[in-house]
């Protein structure tokens, strides 16, 4: 995020209104909500979860105990009850 002097940016007018409740300061505009990201998305971390959580829901759905997925993608055996007994 970077530092943008207001009067570079905004009409008088919106300037003016905005001095009314701040005066000097700092004041954080964010995103609208649609174009938030979710976690992970910009750096691939969320596909990569999700291919995993379907690999172990795959390997518990073909016969793998839950104490056999917890030692194979080091995750403990609550975490592993979560990913294969959640809905999708």
């Amino acid at each position: 995020m970077k530092y943008v002097n207001a009067d570079s940016i905004f009409p008088e007018e919106l300037l003016n209104e905005i001095q009314k409740y701040i005066n000097d300061g700092l004041v954080y505009i964010p995103k609208p909500k649609n174009l938030h990201k979710r976690w992970g998305e910009n750096s691939g971390s969320r596909k990569e979860l999700n291919l995993r959580n379907n690999e172990i829901r795959q390997k518990f759905l073909e016969g793998d105990t839950i104490d056999q997925l917890s030692n194979r993608f080091c995750l403990s055996s609550d975490s592993i009850k979560k990913i294969v007994y959640s809905k999708k």
